[in-house]
């Protein structure tokens, strides 16, 4: 692979990490086809809204990006168009535009295929350029989410010289078999039916490090190899245990080495093994690495999977000082959108010129390994507040991405819909081999049965909420969970008949539901019957709301307002408990007032957790509430204690307005379908009944305001975190000031704190 082999693989990491999804085929013309050989065809998916599967269909041809009619159109046309994308199949087609009109020529009309073409120009059409349509007839695929191994940027690199997919670590010493993640072991690759070994004459540290990366370990260290010197040897059992130790004992067992990879030479910054330069062993290899042996790592662990007195001081040093960098939004540990601290203002990375360099420069700042995708086009979900960087070009040995080079960002220069985002390579676990469901119409679906010991069984539904239902999904690895299920009887598919686990509680982050708090094994349940289990529907997207926190200091006022004005929010429950109080119909109220505008900017529609056959209509405002209560608002005084609350039933959840070239999907006129589309919003103005706080009560002072949406988690998100909003206020007893909104994670710790220390406003300019 030569000197210039470097220089080769960096070029084939830009392609790997490109914004475009577009592979190259050949354009054979079978016998008596219609239509001359072409050049060298490209494909993008693009339009909006749309996820990163879906879209218009665009072909690179004759130097020209164009479009494809929906005259004819199969899903045949989109089984080989998908493939042409990287994806393993389609599974549905759009017609008429869906995605957008597109531009330029639309090079294919009436398309026929039959499924199995390699190449969509394999298929029969009118031939290129000639068609009849317009830009309103533009076809769309949506393609199966699961990418071809191998392809562009899948984890598995796959080149003409190298065919390495499937690596490991296999461990030698007694007891590391039972000890997860593994951190130490004979390298280890797949070839045929079995495992080979890797030569290590020539191997060192930046070899180590890519292996490590790819098992999930940020950083690799210095292994002792004259102990597995010893392993690799044909020693009597009893001297080698001997020479060992009782401290560290061999498998005794005699496994023959099976040498397929030699002279491995790489940079440490590749993502994969099979990106740096080696050698295959050809022909008879059993008496290949005469003067070496096989290559052994050690890894150094994340806080995250650290165990024992590692993990306690890696902690200790963590919380010395905050990270200047997160994921947000992801269903699994290791992924999410990219945000960054920046003058105690956490905010995205533009996805320009974003690749698996960075990305892996962030993973690895984060206690992970390297990155095994860099994703683009906000495919997890649109962050909110600043956009900190763009074109981010790091090296790969950077350690931290504030080291790389990159671009501040202008207005004009991107948007929250090209936030980039990670996929991280993480260790190992072994958690999903302890859960399964049962009973599900699909394999995302199911009442939840766990192992614990040798026995599975049953989880029992008491408090069984969203929150413990996404750490199940996560631990399955099927993404967030759509519903929290407590009933399960229609799903009891299973021989399995004793609940295991009970009084299962979750802060939602946890990686398995053993991490969770729970009974351990004094088990207590009400109903320990299987249809009292728990189950989940999970989901691979999920919603994510969060509160336009302008807005609310934009329209905050004070107003008093008659009590003969006031019955039907009585009835309600929109006012404080001492208006039971008052003198009806004589008197007023002081209430708060404000807007709140909700955006969706997750990857799912919100939907309200009820069908509409259980919603409740309410005759005084002559309206259904689709949810109990959507929203929380409060006044805290500085060190958290509530002085005023209103609580805001969904009076009804729909799409007032939407980002360009989103269509509402949601209306509450005539016993609509309820929800927020992605992209859009839904605006409770000011002057609407229950959307104030009443603050009768409330003596002048320095308060917090905050709004949380969703407070009782009844509908699943991608984030809760930046679900709550606060603000600073200052009440003189008759006017009232509001300034410094802003969403709950979006600052520092520090400014977080210095927000909830603030003194006052001492007059009515807001600095």
């Amino acid at each position: 692979m030569g000197s210039c082999g470097t220089w080769a693989w960096q070029e084939l990491l830009v392609l790997l990490s490109s914004v475009w999804l577009w592979v190259g085929s050949g354009q054979p013309t079978p016998p008596g086809s219609t239509h001359p050989p072409g050049p060298q065809l490209k494909f993008r998916l693009a339009g909006y809204p749309r996820k990163h599967n879906e879209g218009r269909v665009e072909v690179f041809y004759n130097d020209e990006w164009g479009t494809i009619c929906d005259d004819d159109f199969t899903l045949a046309n989109a089984h080989v168009l998908c493939r042409h994308l990287g994806f393993v199949a389609a599974t549905g087609w759009a017609h008429s535009a869906k995605y957008g009109k597109g531009i330029g020529r639309i090079w294919l009309d009436n398309v026929n295929c039959a499924g199995g073409e390699k190449s969509i120009g394999d298929c029969k059409h009118r031939g290129w350029g000639n068609s009849d349509c317009s830009h309103e007839e533009d076809a769309g695929v949506i393609c199966k989410d699961e990418r071809i191994p191998g392809f562009k940027d899948s984890n598995v690199i796959e080149t003409e010289q190298s065919h390495v997919e499937e690596v490991r670590l296999r461990p030698v010493v007694s007891g590391a078999r039972r000890q997860l993640p593994v951190t130490e072991g004979i390298v280890e690759v797949r070839y045929k039916d079995g495992w080979a070994q890797i030569c290590d004459e020539g191997w060192d540290s930046q070899n180590s490090r890519v292996v490590c990366g790819m098992m999930g370990f940020p950083a690799e260290k210095k292994v002792n190899r004259n102990f597995y010197k010893l392993a690799s040897k044909s020693q009597p059992k009893q001297k080698r245990r001997e020479d060992v130790g009782s401290k560290k004992r061999l498998f005794t067992e005699r496994q023959q080495l099976n040498y397929r990879l030699h002279s491995v030479s790489c940079t440490g910054t590749e993502v994969h093994l099979s990106m740096c330069a080696f050698e295959f062993y050809r022909g008879n290899a059993s008496a290949a690495c005469g003067a070496g042996m096989p290559a052994v790592v050690s890894c150094v662990p994340g806080p995250l999977f650290a165990t024992g007195n590692a993990h306690k001081k890696k902690q200790r040093q963590q919380q010395q000082s905050q990270p200047r960098i997160r994921l947000k939004g992801g269903a699994k540990v290791g992924e999410g959108r990219v945000e960054v601290l920046k003058s105690s203002e956490w905010g995205t990375i533009c996805d320009d010129r974003w690749n698996l360099l960075s990305a892996s420069v962030v993973c690895r700042e984060l206690g992970f390994g390297s990155a095994r995708e860099a994703l683009t086009g906000a495919r997890m979900g649109q962050g909110t507040g600043p956009i900190h960087m763009n074109e981010v070009q790091c090296l790969g040995t950077e350690k931290t991405l504030w080291s790389c080079p990159f671009k501040n960002i202008t207005q004009e220069d991107c948007k929250h819909t090209e936030d980039a985002a990670v996929r991280c390579n993480i260790p190992y676990m072994g958690y999903e081999t302890l859960i399964r469901l049962a009973g599900g119409r699909t394999a995302f679906e199911g009442r939840v049965e766990v192992k614990r010991g040798s026995k599975w069984g049953m989880v029992c539904s008491d408090g069984w909420t969203t929150k413990e239902a996404m750490v199940a999904c996560r631990q399955l690895g099927l993404g967030y969970s759509l519903h929290a299920v407590t009933e399960t009887w229609y799903w009891d598919a299973s021989n399995v008949t004793e609940m295991v686990l009970s009084g299962v509680k979750c802060a939602g982050h946890e990686m398995s539901l053993s991490h969770c708090q729970h009974h351990g094994t004094s088990l207590n349940c009400r109903n320990t019957g299987t249809r009292f289990a728990a189950g989940v529907i999970c989901s691979e997207t999920a919603s994510d709301l969060l509160l336009h926190a302008p807005l609310v200091q934009e329209t905050a006022y004070i107003e008093d307002r008659p009590l003969h004005m006031l019955y039907c929010a009585a009835e309600e429950n929109c006012l404080s408990s001492s208006a039971r109080l008052a003198n009806w119909p004589y008197g007023h109220r002081r209430l708060l007032r404000f807007s709140s505008q909700i955006h969706n900017n997750g990857r799912a529609d919100f939907r309200p957790k009820a069908g509409r056959h259980s919603w409740v209509w309410h005759e005084c405002h002559r309206h259904y509430h689709s949810m109990d209560i959507f929203t929380h608002y409060d006044i805290l005084t500085p060190n958290g204690t509530k002085v005023a609350e209103g609580h805001k039933a969904s009076f009804c959840l729909e799409d007032t307005e939407c980002e360009e070239d989103v269509a509402k999907r949601y209306e509450c006129a005539n016993f609509g379908e309820q929800g927020i589309t992605v992209g859009c919003w839904d605006l409770y103005r000011h002057d609407i009944d229950c959307q104030w706080i009443d603050i009768t009560d409330v003596k002048p002072g320095n308060y917090i305001l905050q709004v949380v949406i969703n407070p009782n988690f009844e509908v699943a998100e991608s984030d809760f975190t930046n679900n709550a909003m606060k603000c600073n206020c200052k009440y003189d007893g008759h006017r009232i000031w509001v300034h410094s909104c802003h969403i709950g994670d979006a600052l520092s710790e520090e400014a977080n704190k210095r927000f909830e220390q603030y003194p006052g406003q001492l007059n009515n300019q807001i600095s």
